[in-house]
């Protein structure tokens, strides 16, 4: 066999694979579950034929299917891969040993959020001595407006899909009798005055009750909005207070990543 034809034929690949893909992106792309229907359109392929790769897709922990109501969604192992190369990337790497310098200068909670497919996302979570009761970790995606996360995106960061996520919550808080955040856009305007003043977000006990949290932003080489840097604790131990340790200490660590990163504030 000849040179060229070895590497053609290493080329080649599965082509069932490459057929199956496009399942995948669209539900990564719509950010919801999805009706088989639906989903497949959204492919360009036969409900039936992208029933079969949706099957070997869910046994291998690709997709999950509601048991209920039929649709589909990104499961466990897609999570897997995402968060995996998500720490990958480099602002991640940078970040790493500032958060945990962070986590021992303060003695909380501290975590390291990007904004993913599906919104702000947890990716890396360090416990404090005195371990906060809270139902977070690695891979949670946080809501935009009553945790210091989303706040902290929803205040520094841009994209369409904030926007548009931004909107939706708005329209819940409205309809809620007990709204945990802003239900107007003025609101949340205001709000993010403040931050912008401050240069950080903050939530007192409106995510978890008796805990408060402050969120800085990381801005990268091209000045946008690339990492949150949070840290949270008991009320007690971290109170809602600007100028206090612990938010002094979230903003300095934030500089500090952005700088690492090419960052550079305009005089």
């Amino acid at each position: 066999m000849l040179a060229e034809e070895k590497d053609e034929d290493s080329r080649q690949g599965i082509q069932s694979i490459e057929v199956g893909v496009p399942l995948l992106r669209v539900l990564a792309d719509h950010g919801a579950p999805m009706m088989l229907r639906d989903l497949a359109k959204a492919a360009g392929m036969p409900a039936a034929k992208a029933h079969r790769y949706l099957v070997s897709f869910v046994r291998t922990g690709l997709v999950t299917q509601d048991s209920l109501s039929g649709r589909y969604d990104l499961g466990h192992f897609a999570l897997d891969l995402g968060l995996a190369s998500l720490a990958r990337l480099d602002a991640v790497r940078v970040a790493t040993p500032v958060l945990d310098a962070l986590a021992e200068e303060i003695g909380e909670t501290v975590a390291l959020a990007v904004w993913g497919n599906m919104g702000p996302t947890i990716v890396r979570w360090v416990e404090s001595r005195h371990p906060v009761t809270v139902n977070l970790r690695t891979g949670a995606v946080m809501p935009l407006l009553h945790s210091a996360i989303g706040l902290c995106f929803a205040t520094f960061f841009d994209s369409p899909l904030l926007r548009r996520r931004v909107d939706e919550e708005l329209r819940i808080n409205a309809r809620s009798e007990d709204p945990r955040g802003p239900v107007t856009r003025a609101q949340l305007d205001e709000l993010a005055a403040d931050f912008r003043k401050h240069g950080m977000s903050r939530v007192a006990g409106s995510l978890i009750p008796g805990i408060n949290a402050f969120s800085a932003p990381v801005f990268g080489h091209d000045g946008k909005m690339a990492l949150a840097i949070t840290g949270l604790g008991p009320a007690g131990l971290v109170p809602p207070n600007w100028n206090g340790p612990v938010p002094k200490a979230i903003r300095a660590a934030a500089l500090d990543i952005s700088r690492r990163l090419g960052w550079r504030e305009v005089p």
